[in-house]
């Protein structure tokens, strides 16, 4: 093969680690042979040679997570006899253990999920798991699980098959090629320079390049929110009898993971309390590279680590190894299109799992790339998903500590992040602290999740997955909201303004539903791409003829805005500006809403003048706002979009309004709950770009006969034809009102599995646990079916009857929000 840089490339991508060598390979298994791939140092000499190579699954919680892990694993155990180069891999099987009731409920939960997906993940007695890892001290051990297909590669040898993999399939890989520039046009990337200055064009450019991926984005305005972290392993001499089979065996109690080392024990830290390093970026020579041990820093997490395996403390230390991995700030990849660029991709931020991830990273990106569009969900990884915020110096400098020790220790449902926080707030956070608030954090922002009785009690008093202590707090809110009113801030809303003699035909071409509508008219639709799978849902509302309101979950904002812009077409003219920041949204429902909202407006807001989906200008107070009636609850009320300077008094007059109308704050918790009961859908939580809206019951706002037609509408009107989906999104409702549900739990029909529940919450009006998922049968799934059938749902191993509806289980006739 010739040495000299091609002037030309299907597909250029930078760097030469695990990622970027699967996403060529993945590439040319597609039939994209024409790819490059440019390695600054030597293949591997980033952080790709001194990963621990593991090839476990952990705890995994989506379907997305599942098929990248089982292609990964598949692949790795068979790559070798493709390419005949060696992988390492062995199938030495991984033990999970837990050493409290609480870590066991966690793991018993997700194991059936991960069995749905074709993971062998099985509890295995504390006895069993002794035997299996003889070296432990397993004496406060409670419960343990075991999948015997996962094992262990050799990084290195495993990086060098799939070079040859991609080889074979026609790619170039050159080493000791650093590119210094991306070049664009038209916004548009169109090949690379390196830093001898020659020019490579391309269709198509990928940032593979590890923990330099960020400071190679910002140098061209693309936001990629990294950092590296220092990352610890001990490799102890060699011990006499240590089997060589041993399994890896995972601790979140000591967070760490343990196994066989050419002989000795290697312990494997992911600590509390971690380091950043080198935050003002990478040298682009640290090739190969170690950092010098901070034995101080880590001497008490190694103590912590050697408790597991005391007889280790018996052998020498062979090796303290520290070396950098790159974190991102919700411990998810960095993977697709750049918002910034167009034929700019980017898959990084492996989060220390670039060996585990890198296949199903790989292929995932190659199908996008080859496609158009992605094989599987991928909602939770997009790029697109973040702001400038979180790739400030103080963000990651605050927030990378956190991440190693969150990755790795015992898990729980509304556990949040605790470091970097504060990053948006409404201006009335100040009022909702004093009212009692307890705030999580979304995407940046600080959201009121519950309400204490004072600000002295909002505080979580013990984690766990049964109920909390703010538990009969939110049930009041959730009452109120049914039975009286609730005043809620939903100011982490997004919010676009979409205007221009072509904001109409933008609007069109992506929604589902008819948005061509009377000025003043709210529409429900969702937006769909090729195949007929969500890409949002989301309200448009028609403001004047050539301007829109397009309003969306704060999870969706930045793939919104990207979505829009990607589809203004040549020739069309649509401005599109963000005014998320300039409203604040103040949501006001239930009963007594209209009779409060009354007390401060002179605007008619009878059911007359002011009807279910519209939006009017009306006063409240001295201000002006944009008042919506929709609901996301199930009850009468109004989203008030308040001019943030009059936000704070506007919340003041209506809690002064309603204070004789049994009014109260509420939070995300009972927003939650009181969709559920609805049977709502959310994107990004119910409904991702692999699910479509007729399966998820949303036909109503599928407007097929439409003029014009709209994305997706071919492959939906394919769908609807079909007659009723063997697959429908159900609503459940636990019989008994003990168990929680919270989302992940299985679906069965009868003895058969049929599906998993996407997201859970308590229907405090309904009675229990309540939820919504999908469920497959190999028939039509009438609703006689639904309607006649015996339904449980398995909450760690126990299965609880319950009821199942195609309509909402509350108000199904929609009488509340009509009123």
């Amino acid at each position: 093969m010739s040495d000299t840089l091609p002037r030309h490339a299907q597909t250029v991508i930078i760097g030469g680690g695990s990622i970027g060598t699967n996403t060529a390979y993945h590439l040319t298994k597609l039939g994209h042979r024409d790819v490059v791939v440019l390695e600054q140092g030597q293949l591997t000499s980033g952080t790709t040679w001194h990963a621990a190579g593991l090839i476990v699954a952990g705890l995994l919680k989506s379907e997305a997570e599942c098929a990248i892990y089982t292609h990964g694993r598949d692949l790795y155990a068979n790559l070798e006899a493709e390419t005949g180069l060696p992988t390492g891999f062995r199938e030495v099987g991984y033990l999970q253990i837990a050493t409290n009731q609480e870590r066991l409920h966690e793991m018993r939960r997700v194991a059936a999920f991960m069995r749905r997906f074709g993971i062998n993940n099985h509890e295995v007695s504390v006895r069993e798991a002794q035997d299996m890892f003889p070296i432990g001290d397993l004496s406060d051990v409670v419960g343990a699980f075991y999948i015997p297909e996962d094992g262990r590669a050799n990084p290195v040898d495993l990086t060098m098959s799939l070079a040859k993999g991609a080889r074979m399939g026609g790619a170039r890989i050159f080493e000791g090629v650093r590119v210094d520039e991306i070049l664009a046009k038209n916004a548009t990337a169109t090949g690379v320079r390196t830093a001898d200055g020659q020019v490579i064009t391309a269709e198509n450019v990928v940032i593979c390049g590890g923990m330099w991926s960020r400071q190679l984005g910002e140098k061209h305005g693309v936001n990629l929110p990294l950092q590296a972290a220092e990352h610890y392993y001990l490799i102890t001499e060699s011990i006499p009898g240590l089997p060589r089979d041993l399994p890896v065996l995972e601790d979140p109690s000591t967070y760490t993971y343990y196994r066989e080392e050419v002989g000795g024990m290697m312990l494997g830290l992911f600590e509390p309390g971690a380091a950043a390093w080198k935050l003002d970026g990478i040298p682009d020579d640290f090739q190969f590279g170690e950092i010098e041990p901070d034995w101080d820093r880590v001497g008490p997490d190694l103590e912590k680590a050697y408790s597991r395996v005391p007889e280790t403390m018996n052998y020498g230390v062979k090796k303290l190894f520290c070396g950098p991995e790159s974190f991102a700030p919700d411990l998810a990849p960095l993977v697709g299109p750049t918002p910034e660029l167009r034929n700019l991709w980017v898959a990084c931020g492996m989060n220390s799992l670039g060996i585990l991830n890198g296949a199903g990273t790989g292929m995932t990106l190659a199908h996008w790339i080859v496609d158009g569009l992605p094989p599987i969900d991928v909602t939770g990884i997009n790029v697109n998903r973040f702001t400038k915020c979180e790739a400030t110096p103080a963000f990651r400098r605050d927030r990378t500590p956190e991440l190693l020790g969150k990755l790795f220790g015992q898990h729980f449902h509304n556990e949040g992040f605790k470091t970097a926080r504060d990053v948006k707030r409404s201006v009335l956070h100040d009022r909702l602290k004093a009212n009692g608030a307890y705030f999580a954090e979304g995407h940046g922002w600080e959201m009121p999740d519950w309400f204490a009785p004072t600000p002295e009690q909002a505080k979580i008093e013990k984690l766990s997955w049964f109920r909390q202590n703010w538990f009969d707090w939110h049930a009041e809110e959730h009452r109120a909201a049914r039975e009286d009113v609730i005043v809620m801030d939903m100011s982490t809303m997004s919010c676009f303004l979409v205007e221009g003699p072509h904001a109409c035909a933008l609007m069109s071409r992506l929604s589902c539903n008819e948005v061509d509508v009377e000025l003043g008219r709210v529409v429900y639709t969702a937006w769909t791409n090729e195949r007929g799978g969500f890409e949002a849902d989301l309200t448009v509302t028609r403001l004047a003829q050539d301007k829109y309101m397009v309003v969306v979950g704060e999870n969706s904002h930045g793939h919104t805005e990207m979505r829009m812009r990607r589809h203004i077409e040549d020739g069309e003219f649509v401005v599109i500006t963000d005014v998320t920041f300039a409203r604040t949204q103040i949501n006001v429902h239930g009963p007594k809403s209209r009779e409060l909202l009354q007390r401060i407006s002179g605007a008619d807001l009878s059911n007359e003048g002011f009807p279910f989906m519209s939006a009017r200008e009306i006063d409240v107070g001295y201000a002006n706002v944009l008042a919506y009636r929709v609901t996301f609850i199930g009850e009468l009320g109004w989203e008030l979009h308040v001019p943030t300077v009059h936000a704070v008094q506007t919340y003041d007059l209506i809690k002064q309004a309603g204070a004789d109308l049994g009014l109260r704050d509420a939070g995300m918790q009972t927003l939650n709950s009181l969709r559920l009961e609805k049977a709502y859908r959310d994107f990004g939580l119910d409904v991702d770009n692999t699910d479509n809206p007729i399966e998820a019951g949303l036909g109503f706002a599928v407007k097929l006969d439409k003029p014009g037609g709209f994305i997706g509408r071919d492959a939906l009107a394919q769908i609807k034809a079909q007659g009723t989906p063997k697959t429908r999104m159900l609503q459940f409702l636990l019989k008994d009102p003990e168990p929680l549900i919270y989302g992940n739990e299985m679906i069965y029909l009868g003895d058969k599995q049929v599906g998993y529940i996407q997201i859970g919450g308590y229907g405090h009006s309904l009675g229990g646990a309540v939820g919504i998922g999908f469920a497959e049968l190999s028939e039509p799934l009438t609703a006689q079916i639904v309607n006649e059938s015996n339904w449980f749902i398995e909450i760690a191993d126990v299965r609880y009857p319950a009821i199942a509806s195609l309509k909402p289980l509350y108000d199904p006739g929609m009488e509340k929000i009509k009123c």
